[in-house]
């Protein structure tokens, strides 16, 4: 369980897609589920199904919300955790472009502590980049490299105060990686402290329209 998969594309474009995840089920840590930007202004039958698919299969499913690196008002972020959870049974929430600072951090709990209390069992942050250390305790996982595989080979390092927890609670989303070496990207996650990971080929504006190539799947190791 060591995937969190952010798959931004319609299940209805792309059926295989999330037909994939649901055969790698027991490699995955979650899916963000992002219907819209989050969850939408009204239900989408379609991630309604894929949701319970795959909560059915086991699968943690985690709600996208975006905070807007603490620009957007608590209430909105709020409402959106509660549609997610009313429309899509979410498991927990995926925090997106989340302000890094020591400034925002007391911002960043409330979001956290209000997102437990509307039912959210898993709460993941993605400054994407390493924040205050404080932002480690605040979380269930911390996404701390989101970028091009070129940039991960290239720029990554991380603080010392990240050898004080656990690899588990650290992820790494890297993206425009060769298929052939995605299980390589995986492995350097690993060494770089990171438990959690994700590589996928795409880039551009939205490089997360497909899962990960999967062991199995014909990549090279």
């Amino acid at each position: 369980m060591t995937l969190l998969v952010p798959l931004y594309v319609h299940p209805a474009a792309d059926p295989a897609a999330w037909q994939a995840l649901l055969a790698a089920a027991p490699q995955l840590y979650g899916v963000v589920l992002n219907a819209a930007d989050g969850p939408g202004q009204a239900p989408d039958p379609a991630f309604t199904s894929a949701s319970r698919a795959l909560r059915e299969a086991g699968v943690r499913v985690l709600g996208y919300v975006d905070t807007a690196y603490g620009r957007r008002p608590a209430a909105a972020v709020t409402d959106d955790l509660d549609r997610h959870r009313a429309w899509y049974g979410v498991d927990g929430c995926f925090l997106d472009r989340v302000a890094p600072g020591r400034r925002e951090l007391r911002h960043c709990r409330r979001l956290v502590r209000s997102a437990r209390g509307r039912g959210a069992r898993t709460v993941v942050l993605n400054p994407g980049v390493h924040p205050a250390p404080g932002y480690a305790r605040a979380a269930d996982l911390l996404v701390t490299f989101e970028g091009h595989w070129s940039t991960y080979l290239s720029s990554f390092t991380a603080p010392p105060w990240t050898a004080r927890h656990s690899p588990k609670h650290f992820c790494h989303l890297v993206y425009g990686v060769p298929p052939a070496l995605a299980r390589l990207a995986g492995r350097t996650a690993v060494r770089r402290g990171a438990g959690v990971h994700c590589a996928v080929p795409g880039a551009g504006p939205n490089p997360w329209t497909q899962p990960p190539p999967f062991p199995g799947s014909g990549e090279e190791s």
